[in-house]
């Protein structure tokens, strides 16, 4: 196991943002997705520690990173990745669902800041779609305490639920959320819990929402970039890698066998980082 320290960045509008390090070599931000923290892609970030140094920082509302604060969206995201580039002189990064929605808007809108990005499966194609009725819910039944639900509304939202789970009714996906999370309860794990991370899923609902409708946004992208998927993740997924295959000038697209929408996370929650690695490295390295 490599070394890991910590450390803190100050975003734009005066946010810290904390971060795990570890590695050596050229410098690479790990941004994580719904329902994850620093520690979600560690071992990720420890299989790529031998060619790279790993950035790993907290989004907003986890670790000891600043609270999401009622401006948050795409852009803040967007800035408080920039913040840890310009910090750590990195020029690669990894974006991972929702995370790599954040690092697509970096390469569109400050692209003299990445000269390589990946992006994992980020859930686009439901830019556009009116979510506003879903925050809400989401929102009432954070303040009712009823966490299961909530969690099914985000999930329901964002389409990231596993095929079998999304034909079942609403109320036997929350009974089932609902056991899930008991399990998490009574089990000693790494890091935060779903119950505790659920009001951040917000933030995610959100960056889903403000993400463009129409795929042509992403054309101007000069970035070289790598789209990663897999064979087992939702249909939704792979098509929009698809298309931002077709409309990218400097993309190409890895859809890698029998890896779902989890891959890039620690195999204790059934990723399959050594895999993605592979592909990470062959990338950046080439």
């Amino acid at each position: 196991m490599t070394t890991t320290t910590t450390g803190t960045v100050t975003s734009a509008d005066g946010t810290t943002i904390s971060y795990r390090e570890t590695g050596q070599g050229p410098g690479l931000v790990i941004v994580h997705g719904a329902m994850q923290t620093s520690h979600s892609q560690l071992e990720l970030a420890e299989a790529l520690a031998t060619d790279f140094t790993c950035y790993l920082p907290d989004r907003r509302g986890r670790g000891d990173s600043g609270p999401a604060g009622p401006d948050h969206g795409l852009a803040r995201e967007a800035e408080d990745l920039g913040a840890v580039l310009k910090a750590t002189g990195a020029r690669y990064a990894v974006g991972v669902s929702s995370g790599a929605i954040i690092t697509l808007h970096t390469a569109l809108t400050a692209p003299d800041s990445l000269a390589k990005a990946v992006l994992f499966e980020p859930p686009l194609g439901l830019g556009g779609t009116d979510l506003s009725g879903s925050l809400a819910r989401f929102d009432r039944e954070i303040a009712e305490g009823r966490i299961p639900a909530a969690l099914v509304t985000g999930m329901r939202a964002a389409r990231l639920g596993p095929p079998l789970f999304n034909a079942l009714p609403r109320r036997v996906q929350e009974w089932l959320t609902g056991l899930m999370l008991k399990s998490q309860d009574g089990a000693a794990g790494e890091g935060p819990t779903f119950r505790e991370l659920a009001p951040t899923q917000r933030q995610d609902i959100q960056l889903v929402a403000e993400a463009p409708a129409d795929f042509a946004a992403y054309g101007s992208v000069e970035v070289e970039t790598l789209l990663l998927g897999g064979t087992r993740s939702q249909g939704y997924l792979r098509s929009a890698l698809a298309e931002l295959e077709r409309v990218m000038p400097r993309a190409r697209r890895v859809v890698m066998d029998g890896l779902d929408h989890g891959a890039t996370q620690n195999t204790s929650q059934r990723g399959r980082p050594e895999r993605v690695a592979e592909e990470i490295r062959r990338f950046l390295k080439g």
